[in-house]
């Protein structure tokens, strides 16, 4: 095949592709709006339009019975108790935010009790194209929790982006690891956990969250006399600064503290380009005490963070009481 034909090829083929596409956003934009005007036809009947009265179960029961004769599948008791449900938790339509997500996500989404948590992941998961295997997996690895402003309102589909004063909102404690297949204890090894967040590179950047480019592994920042060799370097294009992290495969001590604050300092003299904001180091570590927290420069830093790692899926009992100590000491810090 000559490259004049190859390149007619791939053109029509880029093109049906591109087609289709869109064609599938279309539809599905039709289909997630149709399925909220059905919630609200369903909530009308039910209900005289108030969320809050009594109502039975015998009209979803019949119209599910009905429309799936009509229509096939995908119109359960259950599913339709979704369209009801997504009617309440959003009266209004915004179509420029839960048109751009698959039903399913919706759905899954729905089963959040907690507004601010369900808004949420609503505008993430619209704004980051989040399939919905890592919707689930993000639910589930309490990723909204997680986050160190657990206080912060996050009002429906909105895609403000976030400004720099905002930098822990980028900054998690705990971050989730499990998909490194790696035991719980892996102390004196961080080589084994560096190659292990190299090759699963992708997962990471999803777990470190919106913005964040790979630069380089063992980064060499060198002076006139030494050279210092920093374990992952990271630039995040929201915050438009350098992120610098330490892998720890100990509890936090001062010596690492010490070592971040070096890096932070060296970053922004030596590879901090006029326009960027000032570097951000995070030292992942097996555990920490707070007591040397409240007592370091990580107490009133802005640029350096010190956060656990879990290499394995907490259970819910346990990301209840992390995110309940996690809420304690934002209390006790306003």
């Amino acid at each position: 095949m000559s490259n004049e034909v190859s390149k007619i090829y791939s053109d029509i083929a880029e093109l049906l592709t591109i087609a289709r596409t869109k064609a599938y956003h279309t539809v599905n934009s039709i289909m997630v709006e149709t399925y909220w005007k059905i919630g609200q036809r369903i909530i009308e009947e039910e209900q005289g339009g108030s969320s809050r009265a009594e109502y039975g179960s015998e009209l979803i029961e019949n119209l599910s019975k009905y429309l799936t004769d009509t229509f096939g599948k995908g119109f359960s008791e259950a599913n339709l108790k979704n369209m009801r449900q997504f009617y309440i938790a959003y009266p209004k339509f915004d179509r420029q935010c839960l048109a751009n997500l698959s039903w399913s996500n919706i759905a899954r989404i729905l089963r959040i009790d907690n507004t601010e948590e369900r808004n949420y992941y609503l505008t993430e998961a619209a704004n980051e194209n989040w399939s919905y295997r890592q919707l689930e997996r993000n639910i589930k690895s309490g990723y909204y929790h997680r986050l160190l402003s657990t206080q912060e309102k996050f009002p429906a589909c909105d895609k403000k982006l976030p400004s720099v004063k905002n930098t822990k909102e980028f900054v998690k404690d705990p971050y989730v690891l499990e998909f490194l297949d790696l035991p719980e204890n892996i102390e004196g090894k961080e080589n084994i956990l560096e190659t292990a967040l190299i090759n699963n590179l992708q997962k990471f950047l999803l777990e470190l969250g919106k913005g964040f480019s790979f630069v380089a592994r063992q980064f060499r920042i060198s002076t006139e006399t030494d050279h210092f060799y920093a374990d992952l370097v990271f630039y995040n294009y929201l915050l438009k600064c350098f992120v610098v992290i330490d892998l720890k495969t100990a509890k936090l001590s001062h010596a690492d503290i010490g070592q971040m604050d070096m890096y932070v300092r060296m970053f922004d003299e030596l590879k901090r380009g006029v326009d960027d904001n000032p570097t951000i180091g995070i030292i992942l570590c097996t555990d920490k005490s707070e007591t040397m927290v409240k007592y370091s420069v990580l107490e009133e830093s802005k640029q350096i963070f010190a956060s656990k790692y879990k290499t394995i899926l907490p259970t819910e009992e346990e990301l209840a009481d992390m995110i309940a100590k996690e809420n304690t000491k934002l209390l006790s810090a306003e």
